[in-house]
């Protein structure tokens, strides 16, 4: 199976994980539409087939709107500043949501792959993995963003 791992937002953390070689196969920062793109050609192009193998697409996406702790803010102006990322965070995991849902997009590339997705509540503690210890810990020697690791860390392990 390829879990594509998704952290949404204005810089789209994206992680695809190979179930198989229980390895990264690619860890990016893209533009929303270009995640998306990433995804539809995880599932359709003839180019990835051999990385594929017939497996399956299984998507993770990080979902904002889920999210039941908040850390506490140290001023008015720094809590305005998170309420606004909030609030593009909730949309584009919604804008998520809808394009991964809409069959029209996400089945007909590949009747044999198929695409399946679950929509991901944020974690405490479970983002913002410094590049070193992300590296000792997944092994991955690679360029990494702040939000590529943290779209790795949906899919890191998965089986």
């Amino acid at each position: 199976m390829i879990v594509i791992g998704i952290d949404p937002g204005d810089h789209t953390g994206l992680a695809v994980w190979d179930t198989g070689q229980q390895a990264f196969v690619l860890l990016a920062t893209l533009p929303l539409h270009k995640a998306m793109q990433e995804v539809v050609k995880w599932t359709t192009a003839p180019e990835l087939a051999p990385q594929r193998k017939g497996k399956k697409v299984h998507v993770v996406c990080e979902d904002a709107r889920q999210r039941t702790w908040f850390a506490p803010e140290r001023n008015v102006s720094e809590y305005r500043g998170k309420l606004m990322g909030a609030g593009a965070a909730k949309r584009d995991a919604k804008i998520w949501e809808e394009f991964l849902s809409d069959k029209d997009v996400a089945m007909p590339y590949s009747d044999d792959l198929g695409l399946t997705f679950t929509m991901h509540k944020p974690q405490a503690h479970g983002t913002k993995w410094a590049a070193d210890y992300f590296a000792r810990v997944t092994g991955f020697k690679g360029r990494t963003s702040e939000h590529s690791r943290d779209a790795a860390l949906l899919v890191y392990g998965w089986r």
